[in-house]
């Protein structure tokens, strides 16, 4: 459960909320609905810390994994899209990466040997092994074809952008997501999916509304 309590934000001596209290339950989808500049992103940049509020405090479950869709489309311009993807969840790209580069070295030691079979387990803890078919799947629901996968950030297009970060957000099967009007650029066959892909999801989504 995500607890909000009162929470307030100011700019000079503007309040844009003030003393706020909610709790998010897990297992529910909710929606922030409300006139433009009301502050639904601000809010939902609040819970994600990336914005400080001014007082009050968010209480969220120990260990739970946050995932956010992420606005700047050029933040991962040096990576490939499946790599963008995997990125969403943070410890295990990083496990990926370095069990990829032990088993890269041209001196693989008895110690290197370990530490490799502490990270195999590790990497199927996380669901390594069908971390890029997911990838792929969420990929193709979202109207991006195979053959874009293995290309660079910087040279897919803006539209397409959108869907690899959508994907990065959906990846992985979080505690908790947040997603920033979701439905921006994406065709009415891919906003279907991901209305069922959201009913489906069993832990706390919040959405901005458009």
């Amino acid at each position: 459960m995500i607890t909000v309590s009162n929470l307030s934000l100011t700019f000079g001596t503007k309040f844009l909320f003030k003393e706020v209290n909610l709790q998010f339950i897990p297992g529910n989808c909710y929606g922030l609905i409300g006139a433009n500049g009301a502050g639904k992103s601000t809010f939902l940049k609040i819970l994600s810390g990336e914005i400080e509020a001014t007082t009050g405090q968010i209480n969220m479950p120990a260990g739970a994994r946050l995932a956010v869709l992420r606005q700047d489309q050029f933040a991962f311009d040096d990576y490939t899209a499946i790599e963008t993807v995997i990125l969403g969840h943070g410890k295990l790209y990083e496990v990926m990466k370095e069990r990829d580069a032990l088993y890269a070295k041209p001196d693989f030691s008895e110690e290197d040997g370990l530490r490799a079979a502490d990270l195999e387990t590790e990497f199927a803890e996380l669901n390594g092994y069908e971390a890029e078919y997911e990838a792929e799947r969420l990929l193709i629901n979202l109207g991006l074809d195979a053959a874009h996968h293995p290309k660079q950030m910087a040279d897919l297009e803006a539209g397409d952008k959108v869907r690899v970060l959508l994907a990065q957000a959906l990846f992985g099967n979080p505690d908790i997501l947040l997603l920033d009007e979701p439905t921006n650029n994406l065709d009415l066959p891919t906003i279907r999916w991901l209305e069922e892909f959201l009913i489906n999801f069993e832990n706390t989504v919040i959405v901005v509304s458009p």
